[in-house]
């Protein structure tokens, strides 16, 4: 930027970003200095958050000890049309003001965009979304100025061009005026593995185990039905710990969600699928995302891991329902009157359930007096089209105390995990995806076993959608042998896990 003349405004431009999703989407930051009565405006559909970045600039600046021109101040955000969100703005508004002020060259912040929050003393704090930002950063070719804190989560999104963390404005201005130098942000890291409880701990239980294996191998969603106390909850949480290491892909994807709600740890990437467990008062909004700013909501939050619902009758109706559409097509849309944003939600949904709300329906000796019609008004919550999209529902039946004191320890963890890997790369190696998301036309049957699932779908009247889960199911159970084809005793086995 050339020196203006002092009847020129003087004028520079910092590139930034908004949100929508998960995707950057490309800002310039313009800050006017011209002659006239003293102001200090920010313009092009800011938020309650980006017009109080003013006050923020302002105390920042006088930390270093300058002082605002006694001009007019006008910051336009462009484009004008889109919503600006977030007190992530700070950044790019102090630096444009800066470069318009002559303190710093616009050359040299010209090959950056930037994203942080200022405090009142010239810190630059944390903010939500700097994956995506460094994302966009390399897609129009520029570096990316962060908090300090975070650039180890932009190097994963921004790995081939600068990141400079900044821990404050002053330090910033320092390295641009050649006086301090930052030190390069270090090689990112991964998340620490960790595989959670482990499923020696889990005794006896053999159907519930086999049910667990086979909806980890094809990332089958999977209904569980049984007593207080039974071990559903046990046995839900110990589902991520036998699902394999996420693929880098999935990883940038789901870390970025993270990143956007601002709950990315450490600025370390995912590599484990993600376990997402609310309670059955979360609101609408919690779960599929929405609210004033359409955050993400827990269905995204699980986006290539688990979805655990427990005590699934007592969630709201409208909750269980909102499940139906990305349980099929792997995405949420949130609609509202100022945004329509859409998110990845392709998660494995598991949920729990009594019988009935006394939780023994079927025991003559606990169950309650409004046995059986407190079962039947229970469960009727849970719609039909919601039942017909769980691929496995097991009863899963109380252990003796002679049982729960002598059954031996089953299978650990990292074992089941190997078989669950092995027949995971076999789907993969095939159809490009796992069997849950499979064409039924991609999946070979033998004959035997194409007529038992037409007799079963028969006689069970199931639907299209119940048939096409049926041969996923069946087809993950002979990945788990590994047979070539899907054979009649695959099927067999598959039926027994289809709701009656």
């Amino acid at each position: 930027m050339t020196s203006p003349s002092p009847h020129t405004p003087a004028l520079a431009r910092i590139q930034s970003f908004a949100f929508s999703g998960i995707e950057a989407v490309p800002v310039k930051v313009e800050v006017q200095v011209s002659s006239g009565l003293p102001a200090f405006l920010v313009v092009g559909l800011a938020d309650k958050s980006v017009g109080e970045a003013r006050e923020r600039v302002r105390a920042a600046l006088t930390a270093m000890g300058l002082a605002l021109p006694p001009k007019r101040i006008l910051v336009n955000l462009v484009p004008a049309d889109l919503l600006k969100e977030g007190a992530h703005f700070d950044l790019p508004i102090a630096l444009g003001l800066l470069c318009a002020m002559g303190v710093l060259s616009f050359e040299a912040v010209s090959a950056y965009a930037a994203v942080g929050e200022l405090s009142l003393d010239g810190r630059i704090n944390p903010v939500a979304g700097v994956l995506s930002a460094a994302i966009g950063a390399v897609a129009e070719e520029l570096g990316l100025i962060c908090p300090a804190a975070q650039a180890l989560e932009a190097r994963w999104g921004n790995g081939s061009t600068d990141v400079l963390g900044a821990p404050t404005l002053a330090a910033l201005v320092s390295h641009f005026q050649g006086q301090q130098i930052l030190s390069p942000a270090p090689l990112p890291t991964v998340q620490v593995v960790e595989y959670g409880p482990d499923l020696a701990d889990v005794k006896g239980m053999a159907l519930g185990r086999r049910a667990l294996e086979i909806a980890a191998a094809g990332a089958h969603s999977m209904l569980m039905s049984g007593p207080p106390g039974a071990g559903k909850s046990m046995l839900a949480s110990r589902l991520p710990g036998i699902l394999p290491n996420l693929t880098r892909e999935e990883a940038l994807e789901t870390s970025r969600i993270h990143s956007v709600s601002g709950i990315l740890q450490n600025g370390r990437l995912i590599v484990r699928p993600p376990y997402r467990a609310p309670h059955h008062s979360a609101s609408l909004p919690a779960i599929v995302g929405g609210g004033a700013k359409a955050r993400p909501g827990e269905v995204s939050l699980a986006n290539n891991g688990v979805l655990f619902l427990d005590e699934l009758p007592e969630f709201s109706r409208s909750c269980l329902e909102s499940l139906r559409q990305p349980i099929e097509t792997g995405s949420i849309s949130i609609a509202r009157a100022a945004h329509h944003t859409t998110y990845p939600a392709r998660f494995q949904f598991i949920a729990a359930m009594n019988p009935c709300r006394c939780g023994y329906l079927g025991d003559l000796e606990r169950s309650c007096r409004k046995a059986p019609r407190c079962g039947e008004d229970y469960t009727a919550k849970i719609s039909g089209p919601m039942l017909d999209r769980m691929d496995l529902c097991v009863q899963i039946e109380p252990l003796s105390p002679i049982e729960i004191s002598r059954a031996p320890k089953g299978e650990n963890s990292a074992t089941v995990r190997a078989r669950v890997e092995t027949a995971r790369k076999r789907q993969i190696d095939r159809q490009g995806v796992p069997n849950s998301q499979a064409s039924p036309n991609d999946l070979e049957m033998d004959d035997d076993a194409r007529s038992l699932a037409e007799q079963a779908a028969e006689k069970l009247r199931l639907s299209n959608r119940g048939i096409t889960r049926l041969i996923r199911v069946s087809r993950t159970i002979a990945d788990l042998e590994g047979t070539q084809s899907i054979q009649r005793h695959h099927v067999a086995e598959a039926l027994t896990f289809r709701r009656r």
